[in-house]
Parts: structure tokens; C-alpha cells; sequence
């Protein structure tokens, strides 16, 4: 059978408790407004595109203090506040750009990282992973004041919360695990601040570059605007990207075929495979709008109104397996998709509308840059990962996932 047909095995990581449908699902709450479950793409595309109709509730956005900031980071702010973040950012994030003016860094990166992992002969992928996409971010972002290893352990010290659940009372939390995260978020904060955030504004405030960090200085952003941006960047930009990487590395190695054939492609070949693999599994698995106006959605089963002040869930694992929208077997990984007209090869798995991550050819860029030559190295599948679940950002986390190195071994051995 040949590639553009040939389907292979469904996801790697699912939660057993996901509903399939129906497309779209309203889920009354006894303690406020309603939720609607958003599972069809065409709905879900509507209400992302909604302008000015919804705002950001994930991440626990709702609860974040916005009165101390000068300018809302772009994470929860909405508007033409938001619209013009963007525009100033994006051209630190284009396709083009990051191919141009960032490309043979991360390349280097890339080849410097996995020729010290080769070396040892045995490495835990994850935090390998975790290393790389830190390194790399930050050289975009502007934070290269600090080591990469500490700002890496601090980053991950923000996901160190207690579970939430936006459909239940107190988003699911006690007063006392809102206490806990307060505490969980405001240390590591300092501790980032501190270490690496205050050093590269003191170096870029004597002499700008063109990053992320110089571009929000000139643009006379506080240093409380400052920091949660670069909260933002580390641990949307970072981390999430961290779990791509392992994600499309076991997917790589568990199937030799594709494995093989990735690993011959050339570089755009090879980012329409890993588009494929993140629409197949999204890292952040859920979207929540909150309404500020009636808003109509069209789905395949009927039209509903969704009045203001109700919370909307896009359920992204199951958008991106509309059948409508995505083609046959959408379950499956299929090296070629054809995908339904005007819908992206990924998915949802970005989001979509005003809130489209603006890193989405960063993070497909660096993961090809480290994967490819992770495969060239001739590595083994000796430990699959644990799966875990973030409800923060409502995605999978993958650990342990262990490959090994040997002398002997070729693409021919390990990709069979």
C-alpha cells in the first residue's frame, strides 16, 4: 500500500473518559452559566473566529489579576489590544523568518545536542527535549542571560498546580489549593524573574537586539507587563513544545515504515508528516471561550444559539478528527492527508482566530531540527513513556521515554 493511502495505528495518547459526541453538546451547571462542548470543526472555527463575541478563558485566564498590568499580555488579552500584540509580534515568528534569521542557530542547536546525547549512549528524551526547546525559545524571546539547564528547572516549576476543572464550582479547587497555587505560581515567578528575566532587560535596556524582549521594551511595556509575557512564551512556547517532540519521536520509532520514510524526506516533506502526527495528537487538548454576546454556531446536526456568559469547551482531539473536515480514517495517522478545503493540515491543534498560537513555525521547526537528527543518530526505543494529564492546559505530558545509542547501529536496524 502506498504512503498516500496507507493509514496507520490511531493515537498514542487519549483520555478512556472522552466523549466522541455529539457535535455540539450543552452541558447545564447548576452553579452559573452554562458549558457547550464544541466537537465538530466547522463549529469550532466559528467560534475561535468570533471576533470580539468571546474571550479567553483557558489557562485559567479569568483568574489571572489584570488591574497591575499597563498593557494585558497577550495570553488574556482580547480586542484590538490583542490584535496589535500580534501584529508587532508576528514578525518575529514567521515562517520565513524563522527559516531565515533563526535557522542555522537551531540547526546548530540541534546538532550540538544530540551529539552530546549520542555520546552518553542513553539518553531520557524529555528532558533532552525540555533542554532544546528552552534553548531555542530563548534565543527568539531574548532570555540568553541565564543557563538553559536553570531556566529549564524553573519553568517547570509552574506546572507544579493543583488539578482544575472549569465546569465545576471553584473551577474544582478548595480555598486552600487556590492558596497553594497561588504559591506554586508566585515562587517560581520570582525565582524566573529573579535569574532570568531581570538579566536580559538590564543587558537589552544598554543595548537592544532584534528579539522578542529588546521589541517589548522599545514598545514601553512595564516589567510586570515584561515578565508575564515571558511566562507566557516559556511555558507555552517551552514546555508544550517539549511534549511535541517526544510525541513525534515515538510515534517515529514505533513505526519503522514512516520512521524511514521521515527521515529521507526533505525538510517540507518532513513538516507535513509532523503536521499530521500534532493534528493526530494535540498537545493542549481543550479551548475555552467565554461569550460576551449571543453567539450562533452552525453544526452539522443543527444551529444553536449560545447566549453570552456561558463558557464554551472546543474539544480538540475530537475537532481534529471530524471526518468532514479532516477525510477518511481520521483516527488514523496517513502520511498524505487531503484535508477538506481551507482546513489546516493541523488541525486545532494551534487553535485558530485571534488566539492562533503565533509560535506555530517555531515549535514545527525545532521539533523537525532535533527529531531528524535524533533519527540519523541510529537511536533505540528501549522505554516507552508514561502518559500523564495537565488540566491547566488540559494536554498530555510524556515521561521517560528512553532511547539508546549504539555504535553499530544504522537507520536500517533501528527504523525496522
Amino acid at each position: 500500500m502506498s504512503g498516500a493511502d496507507r493509514h496507520r495505528p490511531s493515537r498514542l495518547a487519549a483520555p478512556g473518559d472522552e466523549p466522541a459526541g455529539p457535535p455540539v453538546e450543552q452541558v447545564p451547571l447548576e452553579h452559573g452559566p452554562d458549558l457547550w462542548r464544541i466537537r465538530s470543526f466547522d463549529a469550532a472555527r466559528q467560534v475561535l473566529r468570533a471576533r470580539h463575541l468571546t474571550t479567553q478563558a483557558g489557562f485559567t485566564a479569568e483568574r489571572i489579576p489584570r488591574g497591575i498590568f499597563r498593557r494585558h499580555p497577550i495570553l488574556i488579552s482580547d480586542g484590538e489590544s490583542h490584535d496589535s500584540q500580534r501584529r508587532e509580534l508576528a514578525r518575529f515568528f514567521a515562517p520565513a523568518v524563522i527559516a531565515d534569521r533563526y535557522g542555522e542557530r537551531i540547526d546548530a542547536l540541534a546538532q550540538d545536542t544530540v551529539g552530546r546525547v549520542a555520546e552518553t549512549g542513553l539518553c531520557r528524551l524529555d528532558e533532552v527535549a525540555l533542554h532544546f526547546s528552552v534553548a531555542v525559545t530563548s534565543e527568539v524571546v531574548g532570555l540568553t542571560e541565564s543557563s538553559i539547564a536553570g531556566m529549564s528547572r524553573r519553568l517547570e516549576g509552574f506546572f507544579t498546580q493543583p488539578p482544575v476543572d472549569l465546569a465545576a464550582p471553584g473551577w474544582g479547587r478548595t480555598r486552600k489549593q487556590w492558596l497553594q497555587a497561588a504559591v506554586n505560581g508566585l515562587v517560581p515567578i520570582v525565582r524566573f524573574y529573579l535569574a532570568d528575566v531581570r538579566p536580559a532587560l538590564r543587558a537589552r535596556r544598554r543595548r537592544q537586539r532584534d528579539d522578542v524582549l529588546s521589541h517589548l521594551i522599545g514598545a514601553g511595556h512595564s516589567t510586570s507587563d515584561i515578565l508575564v509575557e515571558c511566562v507566557t512564551y516559556g511555558t507555552a512556547g517551552m514546555v508544550t513544545t517539549r511534549e511535541f517532540i517526544t510525541m513525534a519521536c515515538w510515534h517515529l520509532l514505533s513505526d519503522g515504515e514512516l520512521g524511514a520514510e521521515y527521515l529521507a524526506a526533505d525538510r517540507p516533506r518532513r513538516l507535513e508528516i509532523l503536521e499530521e502526527i500534532i493534528r493526530l495528537e494535540p498537545v493542549v487538548g481543550h479551548l475555552f471561550r467565554r461569550t460576551q454576546a449571543d453567539i450562533e454556531v452552525t453544526a452539522p446536526d443543527r444551529t444553536v444559539t449560545i447566549p453570552a456568559g456561558d463558557l464554551i469547551d472546543v474539544c480538540v482531539r475530537a475537532t481534529n478528527t471530524d471526518e468532514e473536515a479532516m477525510g477518511p480514517e481520521p483516527h488514523s495517522l496517513c502520511p498524505v492527508r487531503h484535508t477538506a478545503e481551507a482546513v489546516p493540515a493541523v488541525g486545532m491543534s494551534f487553535s485558530d482566530g485571534a488566539h492562533k498560537c503565533p509560535g506555530q513555525s517555531l515549535a514545527l521547526f525545532e521539533t523537525d531540527a532535533l527529531v531528524h537528527r535524533l533519527l540519523d543518530r541510529g537511536p533505540r526505543l528501549v522505554a516507552e513513556p508514561e502518559i500523564g494529564w495537565d488540566s491547566v492546559i488540559s494536554g498530555y505530558r510524556l515521561r521517560g521515554l528512553q532511547l539508546a545509542f549504539d555504535e553499530c547501529s544504522g537507520p536500517e536496524r533501528r527504523l525496522s
